[in-house]
């Protein structure tokens, strides 16, 4: 009798550790740019997790254009947590109850754990000397940029170019609209997201210049890339804040809560932001940054919320179905 209740309890205690510890699935939803990041930053936090935990985690990744693969989430794709290009888009998950709306509020730095900024990548000596934002509505400057309806970077492209124009002197909201639409008259290929505008700047050799995030840039000119092409900082940009939340839904449903929370910390510790360094987001651990000063050079940037009046207002004017960005590209 002793050995079969020894066996049954040893039975028990071991089906429960085997499915204490069997490998969680889990899938992070994110934007184009970060490919290569995540895929070296879920190594070092698997190892991470399992030495603090004993778990093995079988980690997923999806990307593509910011606001694509919001609306994905908010209908149906089951991610446990998402890290995408600017806040706006999670906001659009909160709105179908996916996601707390207090999620800012869970990590540091509004939810944002590191940042970035828009620049131009052109080709190597600038053959059409593009030096700011007003250059790139001269007739013959041929851009590639992203679509503002399906990505984040550009979003984030359109309102530094308009907080250019109304950060000049006599700058108004007439003469941002005018600049801008001259600059998406130039628009040679308008890609889906951030990856495939590059894919048309580098591989198809199409364009003058490419509007892009800072570290996709940089990547870009890296190895070969270095005698190819030019990376030409404005006079001003937009101070770029991409965005991450637990979408508790679905950590609640799967038993995945801790580990997302982990998984998310976990951007916010030395190795995590040194990571970040590494593929060219700037960490906001200052100590972490203060190592890479010349590797982002100086920068004046202004914030969405002291010009646009924060996300949900500046979508609403720019973004949404027949705002601001419809009206000029039907004019196009």
């Amino acid at each position: 009798m002793k050995k079969i209740l020894a066996t049954s309890i040893l039975v028990l205690f071991g089906g429960f550790a085997a499915s204490a510890y069997a490998a969680k699935d889990f899938l992070n939803v994110s934007y184009d740019p970060t490919r290569e990041f995540y895929q070296e930053y879920n190594q070092a936090f698997g190892q991470y997790w399992k030495s603090k935990t004993g778990q093995e985690v079988n980690f997923k990744q999806s990307h593509g254009g910011s606001g694509k693969q919001a609306r994905a989430v908010a209908t149906g794709l089951q991610a446990d947590v998402v890290t995408l290009a600017l806040a706006n888009d999670i906001d659009e998950i909160v709105n179908t109850g996916q996601i707390d709306k207090n999620w800012q509020k869970e990590f540091p730095n509004n939810s944002a754990p590191y940042t970035s900024t828009i620049v131009f990548l052109v080709r190597k000596g600038n053959p059409k000397q593009i030096k700011d934002w007003n250059d790139l509505t001269k007739p013959g400057v041929e851009i590639i940029t992203p679509n503002p309806k399906t990505g984040g970077a550009p979003r984030w492209i359109y309102l530094s170019a308009w907080g250019y124009a109304l950060k000049q002197p006599g700058g108004n909201d007439a003469k941002a609209k005018e600049l801008v639409k001259k600059l998406y008259q130039n628009v040679k290929v308008l890609d889906s997201g951030a990856r495939g505008s590059l894919t048309t700047f580098a591989e198809r050799s199409i364009g003058d210049v490419l509007l892009s995030w800072e570290n996709e840039a940089l990547l870009a000119t890296q190895g070969l890339g270095k005698d190819k092409y030019d990376i030409v900082y404005p006079s001003i940009s937009i101070l770029a804040e991409p965005s991450v939340a637990i979408v508790d839904k679905t950590v609640d449903k799967n038993g995945n809560r801790n580990l997302a929370k982990g998984y998310l910390n976990y951007l916010y510790s030395p190795k995590g932001q040194e990571l970040a360094a590494k593929y060219f987001f700037r960490p906001r651990n200052k100590q972490v940054a203060n190592k890479y000063l010349t590797q982002f050079p100086k920068q004046k940037t202004f914030n969405i919320n002291d010009v646009f009046g924060g996300w949900a207002k500046a979508q609403k004017t720019h973004f949404v179905n027949g705002a601001i960005f419809d009206q000029i590209y039907a004019e196009k």
